[in-house]
């Protein structure tokens, strides 16, 4: 494992970070493109939510923390490393349909050696038994839709990786299915699936926590996705050397190569 003693803790980084493996759906250069229209899709289901996750790690460095990350994603499980709030990072993964299934697998990485010390959290985000403050998910959409604008500035200024998976940063479904996932939402892991995984609706309907989507390579295909915040402004991770930030769709580029809205709420 990667473990960071206290005396490390130097800086401060966003209340969370990414550490969850996606596959690129992102172009490396957005241009604009003619305004576009699609054939409308079906209602889409709602979002799976995660059932009991596993908790480790007290990483006083948040590369630690995501190269840990990277030690669960070679053993299948997709992970996400965030600020506990104490000034250590902690990672969260895996999704157990009982809590029985989670402790089994928790037990099993720290027979291995991957894992030191492991808890249960819960499908409303709780870990009673564990150090630092819990972060319980809301239950109702207003505050879910809340939530998940604040995760999604807590990566303002994180780096873009073109289909990154570490701690160097990552990519825009990266983004966008990490600010879900660590709000009980598991997302799919491209930008065109995430696309067409979610509801359709116009920008006057769309509301914080959607997704919107973008064509910037060319042929009118979504290649590109970012986090509504509401009143036109979003946040994504644009291109390779530049870092997450926060835009507005009234701005002629991103006008141009919109496609669509997607609700999942």
């Amino acid at each position: 494992m990667f473990w960071s003693g206290p005396e490390q803790r130097r800086r401060s980084w966003p209340a969370l970070a990414l550490g969850l493996l996606l596959a690129p759906g992102c172009s490396r250069t957005p241009r604009p493109l003619p305004e576009r229209r699609t054939a409308p899709i079906p209602s889409a289901r709602a979002l799976p939510r995660l059932g009991f996750t596993l908790q480790a790690g007290a990483f006083a460095k948040v590369e630690n923390a995501a190269r840990f990350s990277e030690s669960l994603q070679a053993q299948g499980l997709e992970a996400a490393y965030y600020a506990a709030g104490d000034g250590l990072y902690r990672v969260r993964f895996g999704d157990f349909a009982t809590r029985d299934k989670a402790r089994t697998r928790g037990e099993a990485l720290k027979r291995s050696g991957i894992l030191e010390a492991f808890w249960v959290v819960a499908p409303d985000g709780s870990a009673p038994t564990a150090p630092g403050p819990a972060r319980t998910r809301p239950t109702d959409e207003r505050g879910l839709r809340a939530s998940l604008v604040e995760s999604a500035r807590s990566y303002l200024g994180v780096p873009y990786l073109f289909g990154g998976t570490t701690e160097r940063g990552f990519d825009c479904s990266g983004l966008t299915g990490a600010v879900y996932r660590l709000n009980g939402l598991s997302l799919p892991r491209s930008s065109r699936a995430q696309f067409e995984a979610g509801n359709p609706v116009d920008l006057e309907q769309a509301r914080a926590g959607d997704l919107v989507f973008f064509a910037t390579a060319g042929g009118g295909r979504v290649s590109h996705v970012g986090v509504y915040l509401g009143q036109g402004a979003f946040i994504h991770a644009p291109r390779s050397g530049q870092s997450i930030r926060q835009n507005d769709l009234a701005d002629r580029s991103y006008q141009q190569a919109l496609v669509g809205i997607r609700s999942y709420l």
